[in-house]
């Protein structure tokens, strides 16, 4: 386990979680250095990688006295980020951005290139605790119900976790707040920034998928196969979706209940034809070694846990749960504790 009295770098997003975490660590004593990556080169409004929430780190930075770097890694948010994202929509499976910008951008390459540069530790704003249990690490959920992050945490492992630190886990945001109107942040009232960081809540996710693959129209069919609607985008329709689905004159709302990208066809039904009693996942991520029994299972950044029990990659649902989106985070947890996660086969 590390020692966490070393050096530390501050992945600061320009936003107040990171903000503060910089201070709580600085108020520790400990030798603090402030990175913020430079991900996205295109336009951003609604996210962590614009050019003002560069400009917010840096006088968070200057504000708290320590040195703040810029880390380019705009080719590897391409190629890990941005470009799967295109690919799973164009193979109608729903993508996780976040959590593959953790996985591969703050706690791989930043990791990585912290150690080189001999830092001990990475700290980050996000608002999940690390614990330790049976003399191993793992994420817990954060002193926040309303912000928590676990989820999108959850494919850190022992190796990853030890060189990580979130000072901010345990408190709430209203706390975060506070303390940085306390120290007189220049991000203390900046909104949480929402939504995909490289999408413009201006043009829009249609407009950014647009330009980079076909959107073909589809047809929505119902159980029995007949037309009953159409989509504009089959693409960018998600299992469980109401809205968009062209579908008229039925009695009594209707979702997506299967999506054949290929053929262009959305099948559509009732609320309880979206109920299921097991979920197959993908290839999983463990926190340690893999778990098999009772667990609550998560499948969204802020749903509601739901028990079940897994094992032989196959989550077995307590009571019918909607079906989810092929390509979607499935989390394990046990007692706030995250055992690992993958994607919904």
């Amino acid at each position: 386990m590390p020692s966490s009295r070393g050096p530390v770098l501050v992945a600061m997003s320009g936003g107040v979680d990171s903000s503060v975490a910089a201070a709580r660590l600085i108020g520790e004593g400990r030798e603090v250095v402030g990175v913020t990556m430079k991900l996205w080169g295109g336009d951003s409004d609604s996210g962590c990688c614009s050019v003002a929430d560069v400009d917010d780190a840096r006088r968070a930075a200057d504000r708290l006295g320590i040195e703040h770097h810029v880390f380019n890694f705009g080719d590897d948010f391409d190629a890990f980020v941005v470009e799967p994202y295109v690919e799973a929509h164009r193979r109608g499976i729903t993508p996780n951005p976040c959590v593959e910008c953790n996985r591969h951008l703050k706690f791989d390459r930043l990791l990585d290139r912290a150690r080189a540069l001999g830092f001990e530790t990475v700290a980050t704003g996000h608002h999940a605790r690390i614990v330790e249990h049976d003399g191993r690490r793992w994420i817990g959920r954060g002193g926040d119900p309303t912000k928590d992050q676990s989820y999108v945490l959850h494919m850190l492992d022992q190796g990853q976790l030890a060189g990580i630190e979130l000072p901010i886990g345990h408190l709430t945001k209203d706390m975060v707040r506070q303390e940085a109107r306390r120290l007189d942040l220049p991000t203390a009232d900046k909104p949480d920034s929402q939504d995909v960081c490289f999408i413009t809540s201006v043009a829009g996710r249609e407009t950014f998928l647009g330009s980079r693959i076909p959107l073909r129209a589809g047809v929505a069919v119902d159980r029995d196969g007949n037309a009953v609607g159409e989509v504009p985008a089959i693409e960018m329709v998600t299992i469980g979706q109401r809205k968009g689905l062209g579908v008229s004159g039925v009695d009594g709302p209707r979702y997506a209940v299967a999506v054949d990208v290929d053929g262009g066809i959305v099948t559509v039904g009732r609320a309880a034809d979206l109920l299921c009693d097991e979920l197959a996942l993908g290839p999983m991520s463990w926190a340690d070694t893999e778990f098999e029994g009772d667990v609550m299972v998560q499948v969204s950044a802020h749903g509601t846990p739901r028990a079940a029990t897994y094992g032989n990659g196959v989550v077995g649902w307590h009571q019918p749960e909607r079906r989810v989106a092929a390509g979607q985070s499935v989390v394990l947890y046990t007692d706030d504790r995250v055992l690992g996660g993958g994607p919904a086969a």
